[in-house]
């Protein structure tokens, strides 16, 4: 029987806990022995202060798992790479272009596995969605992706500073799906951001977008009470396709068919062991060239001052 992959888990914050320790848990290919945080780690773990220190314990660590804040998270990387370990990214992958491009030569000179996980690509809509546009001409693209920043992401002051990405945190996620799922690619043609006057990363955005011949557009929000939405809707020669909840719910022309359970980072944990069996690396940078091209061509903003 082939040993689990002896992992550990760097960043033990919301998302560590929500998604990514049971994930691991659920997954025998892995074997969780410890984590890296400065504030606290996972039960009856290990827990250390940095990656040198994870190397220096002398655990066998083989990988690590970053899910930690985008600011900051390259040096992080490069250590664990430096130490040749396999490394797996939470969207956002890195807090520039520039240095995840600087992750992947890492990697591939040290002959490991680099993986920029994007989670929402991994969700039960998404693939089936891809194979039914494959040989349509999309004729319109509509992104409806608004959540509350309260819920989500409580108290994380980060989020709306400098490089915490602000809005595009979540928004990351639908570009994520539509430039997996599109037959061509994707661009900002404007952007409009706001921003609140005490804060350094936009609260809500508007795109306008074109994929071939098709105007598009996007509407992000981080103020949305109640009800949360995240809808992709792709009309096409063929009908119109919609995913929703995040794109774990997919409807097409005439049926709305079953795409079974929603497994999104159970899947980015399988797709994680293929690549380190092989020795292979998995690293798309296109969800980030969209946020990097709508900042760079945006007309900005200001909007009322935000408090959590």
């Amino acid at each position: 029987m082939t040993q689990p992959i002896r992992l550990a888990q760097v960043g033990i914050g919301k998302i560590a806990r929500d998604q990514h320790l049971p994930a691991i848990a659920g997954d025998d290919r892995f074997a969780l022995v410890a984590s890296v945080d400065r504030k606290g780690g996972v039960e009856r773990l290990p827990v250390f202060p940095t990656i040198d220190a994870l190397v220096a314990a002398g655990l066998g660590v083989e990988a690590v798992s970053l899910s930690t804040p985008p600011a900051g998270r390259r040096a992080l990387a490069a250590n664990a790479i430096a130490a040749g370990l396999h490394v797996m990214l939470e969207k956002p992958p890195a807090a520039t272009l520039s240095e995840i491009d600087d992750l992947a030569a890492r990697a591939k000179a040290a002959g490991v596995t680099l993986f920029t996980s994007w989670h929402s690509r991994a969700a039960a809509g998404v693939e089936p969605a891809r194979a039914w546009l494959a040989d349509k001409r999309v004729t319109g693209l509509r992104i409806i992706w608004k959540e509350d920043i309260r819920r989500w992401h409580p108290g994380q002051e980060w989020v709306l500073g400098p490089g915490g990405f602000g809005v595009f945190d979540p928004g990351i996620n639908a570009l994520s799906i539509v430039t997996a799922i599109l037959p061509q690619r994707l661009f900002v043609e404007a952007a409009t951001l706001r921003v609140p006057e005490n804060r350094d990363a936009p609260i809500a955005a508007s795109l306008n977008l074109r994929t071939g011949e098709a105007a598009g557009s996007a509407e992000l929000d981080f103020l949305q009470t109640g009800p949360q939405s995240w809808d992709i809707i792709v009309d096409t020669d063929g009908g119109t396709l919609k995913l929703h909840d995040g794109g774990s719910r997919l409807e097409l022309p005439h049926e709305t068919p079953d795409v079974g359970a929603n497994r999104e980072y159970p899947n980015l944990y399988a797709r994680f062991a293929e690549l380190v069996a092989g020795r292979t690396s998995d690293v798309d940078v296109r969800p980030l060239q969209l946020v990097a091209d709508a900042m760079l061509i945006a007309r900005h903003e200001r909007a009322e001052a935000f408090a959590f």
